[in-house]
């Protein structure tokens, strides 16, 4: 078990039971649910019936990271996502991430009532973001890329690489270990068999030491085995939370919560009688 240190005095048991972290893409364009939850009262409702259907977690994105998608400016990402961090904030009983690579939006993100920084660059596209996440106390998520880089042909090797980089980068800036998850963004800059390789070798990152964050929900990886429906595609991603589970994840970022908390109680009794299977 793990207690994973966040902004505003929070913080979050990893390792015991599967966390889950619900996507909240206040965006017209993500390629799952674009427009869907644009509007403020709909981010909010959404929000809250993630949370009743188990998410621990909101994660908050204003801009999509999907394949060729448009950049958003700075202003336009903080005007989405602000007033919903906000309004989340005012309940009081949501922890919320902020999925954004710039630095000045996680700090209003934070100053706004965010707990943590999700950063799908892994601190290496705005470095800067290192020093808000240190100076905030918040949660951070780093996540790993293929995106813009040259890669190693090793998965596992490239995985390594990458995210010792980064870390490097958070200790530079003085953030404790406690506050880091390691993400290894599946579907970012990664091909089919890629995506299969580091499902079979997950458990290799384990040895980084750091709880496991994984992202697989509605991706081309799982889509391409489930076909275009949304809910063959739900499915898909809640058999490789279990399979992710399994190897040692300990957040799931997914759309449909309930699903992936009905698939992941089993694989919670797993971990539970074999206590090796699965780490925070």
């Amino acid at each position: 078990m793990t207690r994973w240190q966040l902004a505003h005095g929070r913080h979050l048991e990893l390792g015991g039971k599967a966390v889950l972290m619900g996507i909240l893409n206040v965006t017209p364009d993500s390629f799952s649910d674009g427009g869907e939850f644009a509007m403020l009262d709909a981010a909010i409702a959404q929000a809250r019936r993630m949370r009743e259907e188990g998410a621990a977690i909101i994660d908050v994105g204003g801009e999509s990271t999907r394949p060729g998608a448009e950049p958003v400016t700075p202003e336009e990402e903080q005007r989405r996502i602000l007033p919903v961090i906000e309004a989340l904030a005012k309940e009081g009983d949501f922890v919320i991430s902020v999925d954004t690579y710039r630095a000045e939006t996680a700090r209003l993100a934070v100053a706004a009532g965010a707990h943590i920084v999700n950063d799908v660059h892994g601190l290496q596209r705005e470095p800067d973001i290192a020093q808000v996440a240190a100076e905030t106390g918040a949660g951070l998520v780093i996540m790993h890329t293929g995106r813009d880089r040259e890669k190693l042909p090793d998965v596992i090797a490239d995985q390594l690489l990458f995210l010792n980089r980064s870390l490097e980068i958070a200790r530079e800036a003085g953030i404790p270990d406690e506050r880091i998850v390691l993400d290894p963004g599946f579907g970012f800059a990664k091909d089919w068999e890629e995506n299969l390789q580091l499902m079979a070798r997950f458990s290799e990152l384990r040895p980084l030491g750091f709880p496991l964050l994984v992202g697989t929900s509605r991706k081309r990886m799982i889509r391409h085995l489930a076909g275009g429906d949304r809910n063959a595609a739900d499915v898909a991603t809640a058999a490789s939370s279990v399979i992710l589970r399994l190897k040692g994840a300990a957040i799931f970022r997914v759309h449909n919560v309930e699903m992936n908390r009905t698939s992941l109680a089993f694989a919670d009794a797993m971990v539970e009688r074999e206590p090796g299977a699965a780490g925070g």
